[in-house]
């Protein structure tokens, strides 16, 4: 074996080692603040659905809630001007699985086209509900737009709003919006959504396929768990809520 003698020689055994050293902490750096970033994405999404879903005259409606296939919620959605109007945003969606549980979040993206975001810089919060397998599938196939490949239409908004509309017929995906404090249905035809395989390696260690994730077959990180308590949360009570209500044309007779 060679000996290292010189202090030239040593110099630069020492100075390679902090190179590599360095290095190793920056990539660990990295690391760390990519996994915080999704963090802070579910940790987002779940306070805009946490303060949507507060005040019921202006909530997702009840039966909207408690019929959903899918929930996505992209938080901060902002606008972009790259030689024409647009906006772009991140956020996560879940499905009911077979089993009737929600699946573990998938990450996405969203691009679109001028489409009505009107209010400069400002960033919009933006909710879709799929309605049924139909728009599921669009979402699990991991690229669709709106409006082209799946219908999609502003959705109605208040606790008992769309009791007695064709809204499930009409559309498979519901959408909304939230800016100042207002949230309505918005027309987001046009915008594509798509799996964000950079932020899915980042949650899950490693790239998942949408459909492994949306049908169920992966386990949720240990950050989804917020997230997925609110929109559990949120369809239940909504399933319970609506249940209690008396049919249309119908009263309630208190006993004696």
């Amino acid at each position: 074996m060679t000996k290292v003698n010189s202090p030239l020689s040593k110099y630069l055994l020492v100075l390679g080692a902090s190179i590599l050293l360095c290095a190793s902490m920056a990539w660990s750096a990295d690391d760390d603040k990519d996994r915080s970033d999704i963090d802070k994405r579910l940790d987002a999404s779940t306070k805009v659905l946490d303060e949507i879903m507060a005040t019921p005259d202006k909530a997702i409606p009840d039966k909207v809630m408690s019929d959903a296939k899918c929930v996505a919620v992209i938080p901060s959605m902002v606008k972009i001007a790259v030689g024409f109007g647009g906006s772009h945003g991140k956020g996560v969606a879940t499905c009911r699985t077979a089993s009737g549980m929600w699946s573990a979040p998938a990450p996405i993206t969203m691009t679109g086209g001028s489409w009505g975001l009107q209010l400069g810089g400002q960033a919009v919060d933006v909710v879709m509900i799929v309605t049924n397998d139909n728009g599921m599938q669009h979402l699990i196939s991991s690229h669709f737009k709106l409006g082209a490949d799946a219908s999609a239409a502003a959705g109605p908004v208040g606790r008992d709003a769309a009791a007695d509309t064709d809204w499930k017929m009409r559309a498979e995906v519901l959408t909304y919006s939230r800016a100042r404090g207002i949230f309505a249905g918005i027309d987001l035809n046009g915008a594509a959504v798509t799996q964000d395989k950079d932020e899915t390696r980042i949650l899950y260690g490693t790239f998942v396929p949408f459909g492994e994730i949306l049908s169920g077959k992966v386990q949720p990180a240990g950050a989804s768990a917020p997230f997925l308590t609110a929109v559990k949360r949120y369809s239940v009570q909504a399933r319970e809520h609506s249940e209690l209500k008396p049919s249309a044309g119908k009263t309630i007779t208190a006993s004696r």
